[in-house]
């Protein structure tokens, strides 16, 4: 199978692009900035999927529209017609579903988007109504491990002897995700897509956690001088974080036979703080070559983020790794 990765050294699309890897699959990892097609259009004829996991600072309002209609009109204009659908999974996130504090809520339920992402229930059906292309949705929940994602700020706060605070008010609940189990569902739908399209898939575990729990366990492994504390949200930003649902998925489990494996964020806080504090660490100016991330036959820079490259047409082809050319490059990790 072969598959492009957009996004593809973020917090979501770098894990799918390692995952893709140890399941054989070859795979083309786009990094820098996707919204230069050029550099990668030319692969839509033959590959199979195309993985579009934006995050960081990219415009996720408009960008996905532009990549999906990129996408779908090359593969409309150089794909065979008895050739099958090119299957483009477009990455949502759990907030479209809003808040749900007293109902059970899971993948098709009605969406109820919170302010910051109203618009991205329109992303999400442009998708999977696109009969050019095999459109599949999957919305991961909010990350935890590794580089913390968004919890990041909340433990910088707890090891540099800030307050432990968080927005909204007690008895929240938290829908997560590990970033492997979530690279692990894409694998899993990038190999079944073509039986898959039309379908929007819920990833979270399959429990949602207490956050107060979880704002006391991190008091006591951090050693951050407790009580932990409750904010009102004054943007809609930190109206998101403050999301507290009773999240069901169902889909990912019943049809891929997908279930997280790894310990949950409040039981294997110890572990994954700790992994926080080693990538915190390694930021700080370390640097990784690509092909220690992506053992992949070409890595695409659509972008010339300070490196010296050579290109063909506006394509940074950074080389064959078993030739034994490594490039180095940082990336956020």
């Amino acid at each position: 199978m072969k598959v492009l990765v957009l996004g593809a050294s973020g917090s979501i699309g770098l894990p799918v692009a390692q995952a893709l890897s140890r399941a054989g699959h070859t795979f083309f990892p786009v990094v820098g900035e996707p919204s230069n097609p050029e550099s990668w259009i030319h692969l839509v004829p033959t590959l199979d999927v195309v993985i579009e996991a934006l995050g960081g600072t990219a415009d996720l309002r408009n960008l996905p529209i532009f990549l999906l209609n990129t996408v779908a009109t090359a593969a409309q204009s150089t794909r065979p017609a008895s050739a099958p659908r090119i299957s483009y999974i477009y990455t949502s996130g759990i907030w479209v579903h809003g808040s749900s504090p007293n109902e059970f809520i899971s993948d098709t339920t009605p969406l109820n988007p919170i302010t910051l992402v109203s618009w991205r229930p329109d992303v999400e059906q442009a998708t999977l109504k696109d009969e050019r292309v095999n459109g599949i949705v999957i919305r991961p929940a909010l990350l935890y491990g590794k580089s913390a994602s968004l919890l990041d700020s909340l433990f910088e706060a707890a090891a540099t002897g800030g307050k432990v605070a968080w927005y909204g008010k007690p008895g929240g609940r938290l829908a997560v995700i590990h970033p492997d189990d979530l690279a692990d569902l894409y694998v899993r739908v990038a190999e079944k897509a073509p039986i898959l399209g039309g379908l929007a898939i819920d990833a979270a575990n399959e429990s949602t956690e207490p956050t107060d729990n979880f704002l006391q366990k991190l008091i006591e492994v951090s050693g951050a001088k407790g009580p932990y504390e409750w904010l009102p949200p004054s943007n809609p930003y930190e109206e998101a974080l403050s999301t507290t649902q009773l999240l069901r998925p169902y889909l990912a489990k019943s049809l891929l036979g997908w279930q997280p494996k790894k310990p949950g964020l409040t039981e294997g806080l110890p572990m994954y703080y700790a992994a926080w504090q080693a990538s915190r660490e390694g930021k700080n100016g370390h640097e990784e070559s690509l092909s220690s991330y992506f053992p992949c036959t070409r890595y695409i820079i659509s972008d010339a983020e300070g490196v010296d490259w050579d290109h063909n047409d506006g394509v940074l082809a950074f080389g064959d790794l078993w030739g034994g050319k490594d490039f180095d490059f940082d990336l956020e990790y």
